[in-house]
């Protein structure tokens, strides 16, 4: 799927055409600094009925939410250097008990991720728009 942003409310839409077509546990969020994967997260928890206050996981790797629905893990994976730094904060256990895991910067992961089921998100800053594609 493909969505162009013109105004941050137009995320509303992207959320609720997202978690009508969430199949599996994980989200990965690429995109530049700036290119709005945690003002997106912010959008998507609201959606899915969570009272908590988004932040964007950047310094404490992992952030929890909760939702009707069951725990959130919201993942900034950017300052983790190796793959051995990722199994560190236990991110295997994050994914085997959540509803949801959000995973921004998945880069240095993604190869662990072979034969796992998830969506992908990418989000490119044009400068005047955000062109989103979600799969």
């Amino acid at each position: 799927m493909q969505f162009t942003i013109y105004h941050i409310d137009d995320w509303q839409n992207i959320a609720e055409t997202v978690i009508s077509q969430l199949q599996h546990n994980i989200l990965l969020l690429k995109g530049n600094l700036g290119a709005g994967k945690t003002t997106f997260t912010q959008f998507l928890l609201k959606n899915l009925g969570s009272t908590d206050e988004v932040n964007s996981p950047t310094y404490s790797i992992v952030n929890e939410y909760n939702t009707p629905k069951g725990k959130i893990y919201h993942f900034d994976l950017y300052r983790l250097k190796n793959i051995e730094e990722v199994y560190d904060i236990g991110i295997e256990e994050y994914l085997d008990n959540a509803f949801l895991c959000i995973i921004e910067w998945p880069e240095v992961y993604e190869e662990e991720l072979y034969g796992l089921k998830f969506h992908e998100m990418s989000i490119l800053n044009t400068g005047e728009n955000r062109e989103i594609s979600f799969e």
